[in-house]
């Protein structure tokens, strides 16, 4: 790892420092929530959409963090022996510090980017090459502006090949991600139509990813893509680059000649110097037939023995490129990342179990992480320290290697057992030795810990609902780019969060620092106190059998009537509590709830006269905001709100938070934001409409499998009361969901449609409670056990509504709590 002075950073970056110290620079945070060593880390105080990183400089400093890179100076007596240096621009000048940190090092990088596939092609080739080369690359995803930088500065003088992505959204960032990665081998993966908002076209997309590569010795790109051939063509005229380039057709370097699907496994057949050699994959799909030949193109640039190439494709692993999170047994929580272990992603891993707070206890279960460079004594101290930083109670640890320094990790206070083998612990496995903790599975892909996660599992149907936390945290972002400083955000959580699982949702809107959270009813909100969300939580619909629950967990009523209002005056009365914070509805044209124009006059009167309220929020509801014919009545609802809510500010005498835009409202009458909107079902990427100019990502896609397969003559019929009789000869699947799962009867005959192998197929007959059958007819070779995709990013939540004759709204929370949930990051 780097080790850089405070006047060393200062220097390079050209920023003004105050204070001084003697403390050398290892790590670089950028969030205060992921701070493990304090000591020898420096915060760059970076901008993001709507939060200014200076505003968690205190935060950091209570961490233990004593060097930081500002963009303006604070209140240096707040923070006493902390050192700062002052810069323009604090991304820029992280930025310039990590290209400084790369051009220290001489060993070969490989630039990767392109549309698709980016992630899978670094972690293959990490794969491939690693029993050749030490080798540094971005965690997971890491390729954007930040991401990139962090990556980056992992080099250190004992790697011997890096491998890192950069992924860019606009014009004029992919030449400071250049000089940070400097690529001697260059690979684009691709061209298609994913992020191509912040361009004016594909072509300017291309040239744009294509800068990355100025300087590069050799690129790696398919010719099939015509606009990326003929605007690479171009560059190489501009460039002193070898273009190494494979093609389906005639006139490339290598020659894609067939690819065979059997059993599983694909068969691929290339020719290179005029003679064809063939290697096989582990999957199917077209996705990873590119990618594999992408990454023997690279080997193959690189001088490497077709043999090898051949051998190595045999086991290219399946990468779960996410963390999973799923119910365990004995109401734990189990987070499975079980396909890799490393430095980089154990950290990552760590950093997502930390955010969970529904377990007071913490168990890791790690295998021996091989190949890390680092000496075995300093790294297992290193991976101990880590685990007590992150407040791990129990580690039970699988590997020749865990096993030698157990004394290392019991020194350190941790509770740990270890076993040589995961046959070994699978032995020894009881499942009464785990019960209400939060539990990670992350071990090395050899170790095949795939059957401790099936042991930890809850057994459970095979119909999924899998909920995108990255995306989620995604659309978060979106709306808050349209959000001025002061405006708060209050989340609703409501109805299982839209189906997504109230407490997932609702720690994860925390660990964001959103400003409120809003539920339905009160046993939702104590459950989520319960659970260890400590945001204020508003309750949309109290009743007066739950005012006791209410204060005392600390859950603010929304009183939208008298009688409400009476109620919970003489219950306050009745238990000697004054200024418990509510908040107020008032009706503007809804309908449904709130208090009228005709109430005001009482309504200040009984709340200015009353000590056992404070008004925290008063708030409406607008009936039309997505809608442009509606504008003049949204308008009219605002102005009247605006009124309404100063008559009451006056009367009372103090102020309150004011809200009146929901999701819609948000970006569509950014004019309305106020004091405070209300995000609901645009967090999870759903809608009506997908209003440019936000660009959200579904959160949610729900898949299940096919149970049975048989072939039905024509003329007879599928399901319940012959309601589906066949015209022709057909395969019919029956697949694992019907509608006491939430799969709407109103798509039976045809109506609804599934996706199998990227292809559309209809439903056949009537949708039964369990079980739905389908019409495959048209998809030779399909099996059983097969995936289903219900809906998800490849067949949008809001065309299944289209289909149905309803709302994403609708479809979302009507989904069967026996539907398990699972819940990721990428």
């Amino acid at each position: 790892m780097a080790a850089y002075t405070v006047n060393d950073i200062a220097r390079i970056v050209n920023g003004r420092q105050v204070g001084s110290t003697s403390v050398h620079i290892d790590h670089i945070v950028t969030d205060s929530r992921k701070i493990l060593f304090p000591s020898g880390s420096i915060f760059f105080a970076i901008a993001g959409y709507r939060r200014d990183g200076q505003i968690f400089l205190a935060e950091a400093f209570l961490r233990g963090v004593r060097c930081f890179v500002v963009s303006r100076l604070p209140d240096i007596n707040e923070f006493p022996e902390a050192v700062f240096i002052l810069v323009d621009d604090t991304l820029m000048a992280l930025q310039t510090l990590v290209a400084f940190h790369r051009s220290k090092f001489n060993f070969p990088v490989i630039g990767i980017t392109g549309s698709n596939g980016k992630t899978i092609v670094k972690e293959w080739l990490n794969h491939l090459l690693q029993d050749r080369y030490s080798i540094v690359r971005n965690p997971k995803s890491y390729n954007s502006q930040i991401g990139v930088p962090l990556s980056v500065w992992q080099m250190k003088s004992d790697d011997e090949l890096g491998i890192f992505e950069a992924g860019i959204s606009t014009v004029g960032e992919m030449e400071k991600l250049a000089r940070i990665i400097r690529p001697d081998i260059g690979i684009f993966t691709n061209i298609g139509e994913a992020h191509s908002e912040g361009f004016t076209s594909v072509r300017e997309k291309i040239r744009e990813k294509l800068s990355l590569f100025t300087g590069t010795g050799l690129l790696v790109y398919c010719r099939d893509y015509k606009e990326l051939d003929e605007e690479v063509m171009q560059f190489q005229e501009t460039n002193n680059i070898r273009c190494f380039r494979w093609s389906r057709n005639e006139g490339a370097d290598v020659q894609f000649l067939s690819a065979l699907v059997e059993d599983g496994n694909t068969h691929i057949r290339l020719r290179y110097h005029g003679d064809a050699f063939d290697y096989t994959i582990p999957f199917t799909g077209a996705a990873a037939v590119e990618n594999s030949v992408t990454c023997a193109m690279v080997m193959l640039g690189m001088g490497m023995d077709i043999a090898d190439i051949v051998e190595g494709m045999k086991t290219i692993p399946t990468l779960a490129m996410r963390l999973e999170m799923k119910q365990g047994i004995n109401r734990c929580t189990v987070i499975n990342d079980s396909y890799s272990a490393d430095l980089s992603s154990l950290q990552l891993a760590l950093d997502f179990l930390l955010q969970q707070q529904q377990h007071d206890q913490r168990v890791v279960i790690l295998s021996d992480i091989p190949e890390s460079g680092i000496p075995e004594g300093e790294l297992y101290l290193h991976i101990a320290t880590i685990l007590k930083r992150n407040r791990i109670n129990r580690l039970k640890g699988i590997g020749p290697l865990m096993s030698k320094y157990l004394t290392i990790f019991t020194t350190a206070g941790l509770e740990a057992e270890m076993f040589m083998s995961t046959t070994d612990f699978i032995a020894e496995f009881h499942p009464l030795q785990y019960k209400d903790e939060l539990i990670l599975i992350k071990g090395a892909r050899v170790f095949e810990f795939e059957q401790i996660n099936q042991l930890l599992e809850v057994k459970m149907h095979q119909t999924v609902l899998s909920i995108n936390l990255t995306a989620i945290s995604h659309n978060l972002n979106e709306y808050r780019k349209y959000l001025s400083p002061q405006t708060k955000l209050m989340v609703m959580v409501k109805a299982f969060s839209y189906g997504s699982g109230s407490y997932e949702i609702a720690n994860l809107m925390q660990f964001h620092k959103v400003d409120f959270l809003a539920v339905a009813y009160t046993d939702e909100g104590t459950d989520l106190r319960k659970a260890g969300i400590s945001t204020p939580i508003m309750v949309m619909n109290p009743e007066e059998a739950s005012f006791a629950a209410i204060t005392g967990f600390d859950l603010q009523p929304e009183i939208f009537s008298f009688q409400m209002l009476h109620q919970f005056r003489d219950f306050l009365k009745a238990e000697g509590i004054n200024e418990y914070p509510i908040h107020i509805k008032l009706d503007t044209g809804m309908h449904r709830l709130g208090f009228e124009e005709k109430d005001l006059e009482a309504l200040a009167a009984e709340l200015k006269n009353s000590t056992q309220f404070r008004v925290v929020s008063v708030f409406t509801h607008l009936v039309a905001s997505e809608d442009p014919k509606e504008d003049e009545f949204t308008r009219k609802q605002s102005t009247e709100f605006k009124n309404a809510a100063d008559n009451l500010s006056d009367q009372l005498g103090y102020s309150f938070l004011r809200h009146i835009s929901n999701t819609a409202a948000i970006h569509r009458h950014p004019d309305l934001q106020m004091d405070m909107v209300r995000l609901g079902i645009g967090l999870y990427g759903s809608g009506k409409k997908n209003v440019a100019p936000l660009q959200l990502q579904e959160a949610s896609s729900l898949t299940t499998t096919i149970a049975q397969i048989r072939d039905v003559k024509a003329g007879e019929s599928v399901g319940y009361n012959r309601k589906g009789v066949l015209n022709r000869d057909s395969r019919i699947a029956t697949i694992r969901i019907g509608y006491a799962d939430g799969y709407p009867r109103s798509l039976s005959n045809g109506i609804g449609k599934v996706l199998i192998r990227n292809q559309l197929v209809p439903v056949a007959g009537l949708v039964c409670m369990d079980m739905t059958m389908i019409d495959v007819t048209d998809i030779p070779g399909l099996e059983e056990g097969e995936e289903v995709i219900i809906f998800g990013k490849t067949l949008s939540v809001n065309k299944l509504a289209e289909w149905a004759d309803t709302i994403p709204y609708d479809i979302m929370t009507g989904i069967s709590q026996r539907v398990k949930r699972v819940y990721f990051e990428e």
